[in-house]
């Protein structure tokens, strides 16, 4: 007899409708009658299992597609006095679960764990599908930052560099790999311990006598692993696997995309390979769905800026420009932006490069110079799709612009960003690259500056004193400081001693009224439009700064860091 059906009979004491039941269960599912059939068979019935209580040997013995397309998970190794083990605990979510025994235990089995199954070797626990999938993605995401030294202690010569060349799957999981070779695992290690440490960036570095592996994490790169120079190759290599680049070719930097998913979650990873002296450089760029689709009201705005910017989006045409250097989250905000006016009476496109998230009832075009689809090439193609808001990954040249503000005055809202220091230098920005000034004015509404800064971990959070030479350089004054002191994170396990943890944006937000629209009629210089700005109540990006550091969000330290040409341009 099978043994899901001995224990399934044995359990239900001696019930041979048991199993039919549960068939007939099956098909509805509702969680009410899961808790009441397993109440009236006798099984506990959890709602949630502590997540430091679940065994890694277990967790390594059962593939994570298994456990999650069952919905059971073994979490406990029972043993009776003299250390001896005599059973396991399993949470079943499913009626389903219950017939996938026998598989399971050929999983614990085949890893030594136990090897006589029996009704009395089990010992099973209810809970509810949704909690039971949450423990499951946090367990087996918990377990995986732990198996980076493990893989590496594993590949201990040249012949491991080989690259498995089986199919990659988008439908499995990243962090069920415990089949495959040691170098796919390492790689898939890497990547799973990255998105859960919430990196945007993967840094694979030679050298000549090791390969350093780097997280950029809330900004700042750290040093995770130093990897013999031997197993370049092999890593290098399965990367470009994953990205469907060619792995023949080492001579010329190369572009590719990877789309994994881990822990339930979907991730889009951008990879770029170049040539350097001791090998090939490979950098990671995790794209998380789901990170960048923020509300407006989330990503830091000061009240009063937001309530302008909200109302400024709303508008029927003009340009509106997100600018600052890479990685200041200006793609987060305007892709807030669009969630914040989407809506089914609004046709929206937009031309990215690339695209990093899928908006709902958005159409989205992907730029693309070897079929010469280019930014503007697509602007000219998306005026024809009657648009009422038009989003531009980034305004590079003339051309672009010239459409973009034909667009705007022939009653399009458009969207787009600027590589520039400040708001204020993005309008010397387009007169340099040939746009008339009078065209600038009459369709530009507003100029979003913005850079992230590192939030102050909230697990070591501390008040201190600062000195005068930190109140200075921040333009503070004592009147300014609340019973005199700042805040700082001393480190601590959950920020990686860091004392920071999480990002959050200062902004500048320039807005083109008639006053300023003149002055860049008369082409007024940068530094002369920001202070007329100031004193018609704009904030730059030092002052939002401030606010932020007044207000425990982050330290001066972080302001200083990311601002600091702005002080200097206002000192």
């Amino acid at each position: 007899m099978d043994i899901s059906e001995e224990i399934l009979r044995t359990l239900s004491d001696g019930d041979r409708e048991a199993p039919s039941s549960l068939v007939s269960l099956k098909s509805l599912n509702p969680e009410a009658l899961w808790k009441t059939w397993a109440q009236n068979r006798g099984f506990p019935f959890l709602t949630e299992y502590p997540l430091d209580e679940v065994s890694p040997e277990l967790i390594r013995a059962t593939p994570i597609g298994f456990a999650k397309n069952h919905l059971l998970l073994p979490v406990r190794i029972r043993k009776d006095p003299d250390d001896v083990r005599t059973g396991i605990l399993v949470l079943v979510g499913h009626p389903k679960g219950l017939w996938a025994l026998s598989p399971l235990w050929a999983h614990l089995a085949e890893a030594g764990i136990l090897s006589h199954p029996s009704p009395e070797s089990l010992e099973i626990r209810i809970m509810p599908a949704a909690p039971l999938l949450t423990l499951i993605n946090n367990a087996y995401e918990h377990h995986s930052q732990h198996q980076t030294t493990d893989v590496l202690s594993r590949i201990e010569t040249p012949a491991d560099e080989t690259v498995d060349l089986l199919s990659l799957q988008e439908s499995v999981d990243l962090l069920d790999a415990r089949d495959e070779a040691p170098m796919i695992r390492l790689a898939n290690s890497l990547l799973a311990q990255a998105i859960r440490q919430k990196a945007s960036d993967i840094h694979v570095e030679p050298f000549e006598k090791e390969l350093v592996v780097r997280y950029r994490v809330d900004g700042v790169l750290f040093n995770v692993l130093s990897i013999p120079s031997r197993l370049q190759s092999g890593l290098v290599s399965r990367f470009k696997l994953m990205a469907n680049l060619n792995i023949a070719e080492k001579r010329l930097p190369q572009d590719g995309r990877i789309r994994i998913k881990t822990a339930g979650r979907d991730v889009d990873i951008r990879v770029s390979t170049i040539p350097i002296r001791h090998g090939e450089r490979v950098v990671l760029r995790i794209l998380e769905q789901g990170t960048l689709l923020l509300p407006l009201s989330s990503i830091g705005f000061d009240r009063q800026d937001l309530e302008t910017l909200t109302n400024l989006i709303q508008l029927t045409n003009g340009i509106i420009l997100v600018t600052g250097p890479t990685g200041a989250g200006k793609t987060t905000t305007l892709y807030a932006i669009l969630n914040t006016i989407n809506s089914p009476d609004k046709n929206i496109i937009t031309i990215e490069d690339p695209v990093e998230y899928q908006l709902k009832g958005i159409g989205q075009i992907q730029v693309n110079p070897r079929i010469e689809l280019t930014f503007a090439s697509g602007l000219r193609s998306i005026l024809r799709q009657d648009p009422d808001v038009i989003l531009i990954g980034e305004i590079r040249d003339l051309e672009t612009a010239e459409i973009s503000i034909q667009a705007s005055l022939t009653g399009h809202l458009v969207f787009s960003t600027l590589h520039t220091n400040d708001a204020p230098s993005a309008i010397t920005r387009l007169v340099d690259m040939g746009v008339e000034p009078f065209l600038i004015s009459t369709s530009l509404k507003a100029i979003l500056a913005q850079r992230l800064v590192r939030k102050i971990c909230p697990g070591c959070r501390e008040p201190y004193r600062p000195d005068r030479n930190e109140m200075s350089r921040l333009g503070l004054t004592p009147a300014d400081l609340e019973q005199g002191t700042l805040f700082r994170g001393k480190g601590c396990p959950l920020c990686l001693n860091t004392g920071y943890k999480g990002r959050q944006g200062i902004y500048e937000l320039l807005v083109v009224d008639e006053t300023i629209a003149q002055m860049i009629d008369n082409r007024a210089q940068a530094s002369e439009i920001r202070q007329k700005a100031k004193s018609r109540g704009m904030y730059s990006l030092v002052e939002d700064g401030k606010r932020k550091v007044l207000a425990g969000i982050t330290t001066s330290d972080e302001v200083l860091r990311v601002a600091l040409s702005e002080i200097s341009v206002e000192n």
